[in-house]
């Protein structure tokens, strides 16, 4: 990374804006970062990085001054999977704590880059961001920063905010708005001392809430923030590491409760519930009735036609729309609280989380189980990875012993099934297996590097995540299009018949990456610009060029081909998203697979009733059958025609309590009416 601007800089700036003078040129290249000269810095700071609980990589802070100004230079790494992500940063303050330059060059995830540089003067800001350039006036509540790191920047907007008497609102740059609100307090012990840190959550910086403990000085101990990846990542500084259980498990409880004290609808599961006139569907046998629908004790109680509204019953009229059961999202990845309201809003009633800090969704599972947050149901996978360069998980095993421990550890703690990554080593994949199988759980996830789907599924494991597993098996062309008569791909499916395999396919995210920058998001998410802003910046840039997503298309269109095949051939396949849009990509998942040839009964199955069997919950939950859970969703129109009007949510029903769509939405930040 360069350390001033070039020649070439200096002409891309004026060709981009013809008034800047040559004055504001030389600010610009005035506040790029420089080696600071002589001996150790007057003051200087570490925060560790985590991702799953598992170190990654580390930000140092050095500070030094002149006169009462305060320069801070920082370096900031971690390695996610075998790819480095480095960013170096300064930001300098006057003697007055007003924020004059600011300077950030790097990535911020495997996937993205940031290159910013901001210097403040006489109330303008002179912003250079990515390819823009531009000049704008600001208020003494303004304050550069720019997503989620470094660490050092928030530490120094906390106290900014602070000097500044706790503003409601601090307009941040390169562009946006951001509130701070203090939390409370907590104590933990920490070598044996009590130690007391007050609690901040900060919102509008990321897509919904971060949490923020801090010293009586205002120096950070934690954040709890997600990455440009949408990656659940904790910034801790050094001497408060021991800490983070506890830290993870404490925001997860805070985040829920948050959510369940602005909840406004006034129901509850005690109340009788009456769905009066909608067209409910059979989804066994995909076809749609008129009858009403009454819930009791948070169970169906009765189907039938002009059934009688007991005695204090909200009754709901669904004349002209459509009742379903509540949707599924097989992958799903909990990775901050604000996802349980948006998997609600969007009808998805039961979600399998595939991977996550053992202390946080299980937090988060007990407050929505208890009815102190807001979300849906959760099955839990635990993950388990071996060492390596590119390891990931909070478990990793590397030993028999490591992988029978690891097993016992999740079913002890409640989890549903255990999710394999891509470093384990054959002969731990078979002990995980036996182990798992053993104690009732199944097993499902990548399959590690080595080995292939055959191997992996005859070392044990019971399903699979992500279609190109399968894909793997089968002869392609030069354009990665699958050559479904050759003797390959035919016995590719039928192993998988065999197994038999269960599949969650995920290729919502993969027609996400490989979409066309170019293109018109909306025709992937036609509620788009109901996201929050931070959300809608993200996933803009997304994608890649129209060359490159043109080259992507034929495999693509093959995946399509694919899950048709396996779906005709008996093979159970359970829709996930692997996140992508919050709560909207479910969805989506189910108009591809109507694209590639399942009828919209087909799509909504793989969503609803398989994956309950798939789970052992179909006797609870997964079809509107009298006896079961009230699990369901009321639309406009009729999804057994048109898939896409399972978009139309209007009403959510969970476990009986009965949930306003619109309310979730905007708890979470979307803009919706």
């Amino acid at each position: 990374m360069s350390e001033c601007f070039d020649t070439h800089v200096l002409l891309l700036l004026l060709n981009k804006m013809k008034k800047l003078t040559l004055f504001t040129l030389l600010i610009f290249i005035s506040f790029t970062p420089v080696v600071l000269a002589g001996g150790m810095p007057a003051d200087s700071g570490v925060f560790i990085l985590h991702k799953f609980q598992q170190r990654i990589g580390r930000e140092v802070y050095r500070v030094s001054g002149e006169n009462g100004a305060m320069r801070y230079d920082v370096d900031f790494k971690f390695v996610d999977r075998g790819s480095p992500v480095p960013l170096t940063a300064m930001i300098r303050l006057n003697a007055a704590f007003e924020p004059v330059d600011f300077f950030a060059e790097g990535k911020t995830s495997r996937l993205s880059q940031i290159k910013d540089s901001i210097h403040i003067e006489n109330g303008t800001a002179f912003v250079s961001a990515a390819d823009t350039v531009f000049t704008q006036k600001v208020d003494k509540n303004t304050f550069p920063i720019d997503g989620y790191s470094p660490a050092t920047a928030q530490e120094l907007l906390l106290k900014f905010w602070k000097k500044r008497g706790q503003p409601a609102h601090i307009t941040t740059l390169p562009a946006g708005d951001l509130q701070i609100l203090k939390d409370g307090t907590d104590q933990f012990t920490l070598a044996g001392k009590k130690v007391t840190l007050t609690r901040y959550m900060v919102s509008g910086l990321i897509w919904g809430n971060e949490m923020l403990w801090a010293d009586g000085d205002d120096n950070l101990a934690c954040i709890l923030t997600i990455d440009a990846e949408g990656d659940k990542t904790e910034m801790v500084r050094e001497v408060y590491e021991p800490l983070l259980d506890e830290f993870i498990s404490r925001g997860a409880a805070y985040g829920m409760a948050a959510f369940a004290k602005t909840m406004t609808q006034t129901e509850n599961a005690n109340v009788p519930v009456l769905i009066r006139g909608g067209q409910v569907i059979d989804i066994i046998n995909g076809v749609a009735a008129q009858n009403d629908v009454l819930i009791e004790n948070r169970r169906i109680s009765k189907i039938g036609k002009n059934l009688t509204a007991p005695k204090n019953a909200k009754v709901i009229d669904a004349t002209g729309k459509t009742v379903l059961p509540g949707l599924w999202d097989m992958h799903a990845h909990f990775e901050q609280t604000e996802w349980g309201p948006a998997y609600l809003a969007a009808g998805v009633t039961t979600v399998r989380d595939c991977g996550n800090e053992i202390g946080f969704i299980a937090a988060t599972q007990k407050a929505i189980d208890t009815g102190k947050g807001v979300g849906p149901k959760i099955l839990m996978a635990g993950i388990i990875d071996g060492k390596g360069p590119i390891a990931l998980g909070v478990i990793q095993a590397n030993t028999p012993d490591e992988a029978i421990k690891a097993v016992r550890n999740y079913k002890e703690k409640g989890f549903d099934q255990i999710k394999i990554y891509s470093s384990i080593k054959p002969e731990i994949l078979k002990v995980i297996s036996d182990e798992a199988h053993r104690l009732g759980l199944t097993v499902t996830g990548h399959v590690p590097q080595g080995m292939n789907l055959r191997q992996a599924a005859g070392l044990g494991m019971d399903m699979v995540n992500h279609l190109p597993y399968v894909t793997q098996l089968m002869k392609r062309d030069t354009l990665r299009r699958i050559d479904f008569a050759d003797t390959a791909s035919i016995s590719a499916i039928e192993f998988v018949k065999q197994k038999p395999l269960v599949v969650d396919p995920t290729i919502g995210v993969y027609t996400l990456w490989s979409r066309s920058l170019s293109e018109d998001i909306t025709l992937s998410e036609p509620a788009f610009y109901t996201l929050p802003l931070t959300l809608q910046s993200q996933f803009k840039s997304t994608g890649v060029d129209s060359a490159t997503a043109r080259r992507y298309k034929p495999a693509l269109e093959s995946m399509g081909m694919l899950v048709k095949k396996l779906y005709d051939q008996g093979v159970p396949i359970v829709a996930g998203t692997d996140m992508g849009f919050p709560g909207y990509s479910l969805p989506r998942e189910l108009e591809l697979y109507v694209e590639a040839g399942l009828t919209p009964a087909q799509a909504l199955k793989t969503a609803t009733i398989t994956p309950a069997e798939i789970m052992g919950k179909d006797k609870q939950t997964g079809s509107i059958v009298e006896g079961k859970d009230a699990d369901l969703i009321i639309v406009d129109g009729n999804p057994l025609t048109r898939i896409r009007d399972v978009r139309n949510v209007k009403v959510v029903v969970k476990g009986g309590v009965v949930y306003d769509p619109g309310v979730l939405h905007r708890m979470v930040g979307f803009n919706v009416k």
